[in-house]
């Protein structure tokens, strides 16, 4: 009898424990690293031919679930970043990227994923590159100064003409995370550490970088603001240091979210001394391999602190490759962009398709590899399912959930209805099932690309009014179908204005 009490003692005691734990001490922790202009072909574990090795990386996706018909939302960079944050195309708001000390992406009213994860009791981090801007204090009295940059005169605004001690608001602090480290923007003044709302150090100067010289390609900075001595190559070094800390800080009663938004391997292409002669793909090759590395830190922290078996990772990219990467095809044989036309900024292929693994022990199959067609805007709907949290009416208007296809669940082929890529105002292609339609002759952004490169590919002009390729068996929009199958044009065409027009592109 008294062994009876005992055991009912014991039941009665651990039930009441496990009352008292909150619910969303179960809930995962949530990591998502986002590369820096890397291309799909960049990876080792999906490019035979790459000539960069990523260990790590190919790692992550055996452990996981990898994707290769990703995309972001933008061919360059603030707008996939903010794409990503709310769930909602980037062309609802805007086309362009924020510039030196420009205003914030965001509007007030708009709703994040740290904001909807905050209210499961997480723990939120930004670390690295935000790129979505601030709302800057400058003096207009303070007059800018002739600066030269790389050879050529420009205006800067002076160091003086910011209160450096005043708290900077409308970033990371201001759209739902609880901490931030990084430097905004690599190539963007103000050359300086942010820790949440203040410059760790105030600059006492201008861009100045002493003959310091890139791997491959151009510095790209622009002129403004630095702290004395800054040095760009401590800065991806300093961003793995502050993520290990922020994870070591972490409770394993408090879930937490980290958004490690990279600054590499974004021009200024510059590896640290033992990173380099890691790859047979030149400079950007070694700056991938030591991005690759940060991955590797990180994931070890996470194993190191007891997370990794609870913890979500997707790791992805804002966007396709910069245009170098056509010279490197070239010098060194290495396709950035694998089997894709194009690069950053372009509305073909090699703008948007990205590299997008995602990993959960015990939850996602690993080894997993799937065709499915998804966008980045997904990851907002999908981590609010998984983490039960729920999205008011006007939130993530483009984002579907992909928990479905992640947790080997049956649904309805494909997920999603359609898929918009877009860069630019004027050039808009849309992706139904196998068909993509570009409602313009060229795919390119800016510029168009080389005919030497175009020569290398195998690649032809076209002269009908829009595009129409089959992604089944047309990767590399080789073959136009426009003129082929004018209803599937019209029925394409229909279904891009309807989600510009209408505000949402999720079926309600």
């Amino acid at each position: 009898m008294k062994g009876r009490f005992l055991n009912v003692v014991v039941i009665v005691t651990s039930c009441i424990f496990l009352c008292t734990v909150p619910v969303y001490a179960q809930q995962p922790n949530i990591v998502v690293i986002y590369a820096d202009d890397m291309g799909f072909g960049d990876l080792n574990c999906q490019n035979p031919h790459s000539k960069i090795p990523t260990p790590n990386l190919d790692k992550l996706a055996a452990s996981g679930m990898r994707f290769t018909d990703a995309h972001s939302s933008s061919g360059i960079c603030t707008p996939s970043r903010f794409a990503l944050l709310t769930g909602q195309y980037h062309w609802r708001r805007g086309h362009g990227i924020v510039n030196s000390f420009g205003k914030p992406y965001f509007k007030d009213t708009d709703i994040t994923l740290p904001q909807i994860l905050k209210q499961k009791g997480y723990k939120t981090a930004c670390i690295g590159k935000w790129h979505l801007g601030w709302d800057w204090e400058i003096n207009p009295k303070e007059p800018k100064h002739d600066v030269v940059v790389f050879g050529k005169k420009k205006k800067s605004i002076s160091h003086k003409a910011i209160n450096w001690t005043k708290p900077i608001k409308g970033g990371p602090l201001d759209r739902g995370f609880d901490y931030y480290f990084g430097d905004g923007t690599i190539n963007f003044p103000p050359y300086c550490f942010i820790e949440n709302d203040k410059v760790v150090e105030a600059p006492s100067t201008l861009l100045d970088l002493k003959g310091m010289e890139t791997a491959e390609g151009h510095w790209e900075f622009r002129p403004g603001p630095m702290v004395k001595n800054w040095n760009p190559y401590n800065v991806l070094p300093t961003i793995q240091t502050k993520t290990k800390e922020w994870i070591g800080k972490q409770k394993k009663k408090d879930p937490f979210f980290l958004y490690l938004a990279l600054p590499s391997p974004h021009a200024p292409i510059i590896p640290n001394k033992e990173f380099k002669g890691k790859s047979d793909a030149g400079g950007y090759g070694d700056w991938v391999v030591q991005t690759d590395a940060v991955v590797g830190e990180v994931l070890k922290e996470l194993k190191d602190k007891g997370f990794d078996d609870n913890t979500l990772v997707i790791f992805t990219a804002d966007n396709g490759p910069e245009r170098y990467a056509l010279a490197r095809a070239e010098k060194y044989g290495h396709y950035s962009t694998g089997d894709f036309r194009g690069v950053k900024r372009d509305v073909w292929e090699g703008g948007h398709h990205v590299p997008f693994i995602v990993s959960w022990p015990n939850k996602i199959k690993a080894g997993t590899v799937s065709k499915e067609v998804i966008s980045q805007v997904d990851i907002m709907a999908t981590l609010a399912e998984i983490t039960n949290s729920d999205l008011p009416k006007n939130a993530a208007p483009d984002s579907y959930s992909l928990k479905p296809l992640w947790m080997g669940e049956s649904y309805q082929k494909p997920l999603r209805e359609a898929t918009v890529h877009n860069t630019f105002k004027n050039k808009w292609g849309i992706r139904k099932g196998d068909w993509l339609y570009i409602n313009h002759n060229n795919g390119a952004g800016s510029k168009p690309l080389p005919n030497n490169y175009n020569q290398l590919r195998g690649y032809t002009t076209f002269s009908t009014k829009g595009l129409l390729f089959n992604m089944k068996n047309d990767w590399g929009q080789r073959i136009n179908l426009y003129e082929k199958y004018p209803d599937k044009i019209k029925e394409m065409e229909t279904l891009l204005t309807t989600y510009r027009e209408q505000g949402h592109s999720v079926k309600r």
